[in-house]
């Protein structure tokens, strides 16, 4: 065959025309006026065969920084974890990697078993008993989590942490925007959650409030002390965004009284990729099921009694009434929530404990490295395995001095908080080596003492 895909002929074309009964393509868009329509081809370069762009599109690839050339202590939210070597075997399965949505249970066994097992490990992670076929990125997954709190309340404000990611929250300004949420941010203080701030803002109006656990600078916010004080307002929901690897060492976010809790699975099996794709999980009380945006997948039995699985609730707005529908989300991760539950699964209980405890050591291994050399952390609070230090020059100019020398560094608190101007945001995990972490910290003392 010379085509890798099926391509459509002249003739496919013409019968399709005939079929609905128009003569040309130009016709389809005729209630698109002439004058907002495009008159000459795009400014495009002549096509290339099959070979001819795949090497101009690897030569283009390969101009990219990558994790393997690079030894990477950037985090914020995307991170270099370890990816066991069976995820790649099994989500590449010609069953798994070009399956769709799993509509006829009878023939989709595999894909809704894989769904359940995932729903299964990120209910145990959460301390929920409800968790979602997968969302598409932690981002997104938070913004649902605050639009279901506004649904259930019957109210249009909520209370966001100055210290969730600051990407999440333009995430949920955007989502906000549309269903006239006003969203009002809490202050933060020594790194964490600013609880006065939160009890003077605290209402009988607020719909839900939002923390991350940990926090976007590392930081482990005191969960049980933001839940008494939500609690005191008794429709006011607690929504908690979670790294799930954390979880593994961490008490889980349901334990202390959260509603929902949401989060991104990149850090389960899934490459850092540029920023995406990745997989977004959405878990919560039985409660709120009925609520919960995208899908359920749930365990029954057949009429022989054998277990089996099926599409338990499906909250999307093309399967009822559009006004009752509580998501726009129209599909899940199922591929990428496929790899994150290959990688929980091969990691195993007691190794995805062991992995999170490795995160914590290595990364105050370094943190001691970075004392030793003068550059302090900024907060003196409970961490995972990210926290922040202060420079004294450019962190723009100290990440590209240390690209030349092969690192990608930290992340530049200065783009979204102008009173860390010259901060760095160092993630460090299970993966990192000694070896690798001595050099960064010796190289990183030669910039700013050279």
């Amino acid at each position: 065959m010379d085509f890798r895909y099926l391509p459509m002929t002249e003739d496919d074309k013409q019968k399709m025309l005939d079929t609905i009964g128009i003569n040309t393509t130009d016709e389809l868009f005729s209630d698109i006026p002439s004058s907002i329509r495009l008159s000459e081809p795009l400014n495009l370069k002549k096509p290339a065969n099959e070979p001819a762009l795949k090497k101009e599109l690897t030569k283009m690839a390969g101009k990219n920084a990558n994790l393997i050339d690079y030894t990477s202590f950037l985090g914020a939210g995307v991170y270099d974890h370890f990816i066991p070597s069976v995820v790649d075997h099994v989500i590449s399965r010609s069953e798994f990697y070009t399956a769709y949505t799993p509509y006829q249970p009878e023939i989709s066994q595999g894909g809704l078993q894989a769904i359940f097992e995932f729903q299964t490990m990120i209910s145990e992670l959460t301390g929920l008993p409800i968790a979602n076929s997968s969302m598409y990125d932690g981002g997104t997954a938070l913004a649902e989590a605050v639009t279901l709190s506004a649904g259930q309340t019957r109210k249009n404000k909520v209370l966001v942490s100055k210290a969730v990611h600051p990407e999440s929250r333009e995430v949920i300004q955007t989502y906000a925007r549309a269903q006239h949420i006003e969203v009002v941010e809490i202050d933060i203080k020594d790194g964490k959650t600013d609880l006065h701030h939160l009890e003077e803002l605290l209402d009988d109006e607020i719909a839900g409030v939002v923390i991350q656990y940990p926090n976007f600078f590392g930081i482990v916010e005191p969960l049980a002390k933001v839940n008494e004080l939500i609690k005191q307002k008794k429709k006011t929901m607690f929504i908690v965004s979670s790294n799930p690897l954390a979880l593994g060492y961490l008490t889980p976010p349901g334990e202390f009284g959260a509603d929902i809790v949401v989060g991104d699975t990149q850090v389960f099996g899934i490459p850092a990729q540029f920023g995406g794709p990745h997989c977004g999980y959405f878990a919560t009380t039985k409660k709120l099921m009925r609520k919960v945006p995208g899908r359920l997948v749930g365990q029954t039995v057949d009429e022989d009694g054998k277990r089996g699985f099926v599409l338990t609730l499906q909250a999307r707005e093309q399967h009822i009434r559009r006004d009752k529908a509580t998501s726009n989300i129209c599909s899940n991760q199922a591929l990428n929530a496929l790899a994150s539950s290959v990688a929980m699964s091969s990691i195993g209980k007691h190794g995805l404990k062991q992995m999170a405890v490795l995160n914590m050591q290595k990364a105050r291994y370094a943190k001691q490295k970075l004392d030793e050399l003068g550059l302090k952390t900024i907060f003196d609070e409970a961490f995972f395995n990210e926290f922040v230090i202060e420079l004294p020059v450019s962190v723009q100019k100290v990440n590209e001095q240390l690209f030349d020398k092969g690192f990608i560094g930290g992340y530049d608190l200065g783009f979204f908080y102008p009173e860390l101007k010259n901060h760095m945001l160092l993630a460090i995990t299970e993966i990192r080596t000694k070896e690798e972490i001595d050099t960064f910290v010796e190289e990183l003392g030669a910039i700013i003492h050279g």
